[in-house]
């Protein structure tokens, strides 16, 4: 299963381009199995991409990219969230605690959201972003060295807030999930893989750890 992981939806992401059905549509076309809608500080949509995830027959799950004080972690498999920044230690005990799974979002992007060397103080990540649509190759690149040096789950997304980005990168799932619990189970006991978009097909790297075809 093919899983954008990042996304942003303009009810409530304000720097968002996109709509609802917008994602849903692209994404199918270029043949992505479902998409995740992480809001910056918000899960607003939650009920609402419920409902238009069942009347279309798409898997929407809906997550939040939360911006903790150190930088960016996106979080899944959760109902509550603390509504003033809080550090991120506090973010991840928090998603913990509620069963749910935390990612470094584009930790080494070059406009201070991203952990950086935060990634060796925290701990509780299960995954690092090493592949996202709005990121350098070197900044992704590095991203991919700490999740190996961390051995945490890799993972690849578009960040997309225009129509262009949607799907650039997803990740791949060795099972169907139908909903952010069973997403979050499978994340947890799995490997899941960053994966490409490039000639209307995606494209797994060589190995969970070593994406450098993706640059080539």
């Amino acid at each position: 299963m093919l899983i954008d992981m990042h996304m942003h939806e303009r009810t409530y992401s304000s720097d968002s381009f996109l709509e609802l059905n917008r994602m849903v549509e692209i994404g199918k076309k270029k043949g992505l199995d479902g998409i995740c809608i992480t809001d910056h500080d918000s899960m607003g949509l939650k009920e609402y991409a419920k409902k238009y995830s069942e009347k279309v027959d798409f898997p929407i799950f809906v997550g939040i990219e939360y911006y903790s004080l150190e930088g960016d972690i996106l979080a899944f498999g959760i109902e509550e969230y603390p509504k003033e920044r809080k550090s991120a230690q506090e973010f991840i005990d928090c998603v913990k605690e509620q069963g749910g799974i935390t990612i470094a979002a584009h930790p080494f992007r070059n406009n201070n959201r991203g952990l950086e060397e935060n990634l060796l103080r925290v701990r509780g990540l299960d995954g690092i972003e090493v592949l996202n649509g709005s990121t350098s190759i070197e900044a992704c690149r590095k991203a991919r060295n700490y999740a190996r040096y961390l051995e945490v789950q890799a993972t690849g997304a578009s960040d997309c807030h225009v129509e262009e980005k949607i799907g650039v990168y997803a990740t791949y799932f060795p099972y169907d999930v139908k909903d952010v619990n069973e997403m979050v189970d499978v994340f947890k006991k799995e490997k899941v893989m960053p994966v490409y978009f490039r000639e209307e097909n995606y494209h797994l790297p060589f190995s969970p750890t070593m994406i450098e075809c993706v640059y080539k």
